[in-house]
């Protein structure tokens, strides 16, 4: 059986969400860039791999510097997949496991954000099953493959 038949990757990219699915995309995957590039770059005030490497290991996340290095590899070329529209639901399973994760370091605190809570992993979760279930939508990378598989 051939898994990366023409089907196949058909169903994995093919959408009828419309263009609302960009308005998930787009702003999400600036966000989730934005907090990859923290841990993988130490960019806008992030610390780097080996800080956030660290900080991970001290909450159980073991081995912390790998542990560090997927979480922010998810977010990073998740968001950007997001953004692009590029392979949609393989980067939102992604990061919807991530986010899964993210929220077991929060959900003792509570709902709310001000008291270090999940709410913030939560919406991001939900948007990315959103996406997972409804693809990237008419305005997306996906959608332009697609229209090549069928030509």
């Amino acid at each position: 059986m051939n898994v990366l038949s023409a089907t196949n990757i058909k169903a994995i990219l093919a959408s009828k969400a419309g263009y609302a699915a960009t308005l998930l995309r787009v702003p999400v995957g600036l966000v989730l860039m934005a907090h990859g590039s923290q841990k993988l770059f130490g960019w806008m005030g992030g610390y780097g791999l080996e800080g956030t490497g660290q900080w991970m290991a001290s909450v159980g996340f073991e081995p912390g510097y790998l542990m560090a290095l997927m979480a922010g590899s998810a977010e990073f070329f998740g968001g950007l997949a997001l953004v692009l529209g590029l392979l949609t639901r393989p980067a939102a399973l992604v990061l919807t496991f991530m986010l899964a994760m993210a929220m077991t370091l929060h959900v003792g605190n509570g709902l709310f954000m001000s008291n270090n809570g999940y709410e913030y992993a939560l919406t991001l979760l939900v948007v990315s099953l959103a996406l997972l279930v409804q693809g990237g939508g008419k305005f997306s990378l996906d959608q332009i493959l697609v229209s090549k598989i069928n030509s």
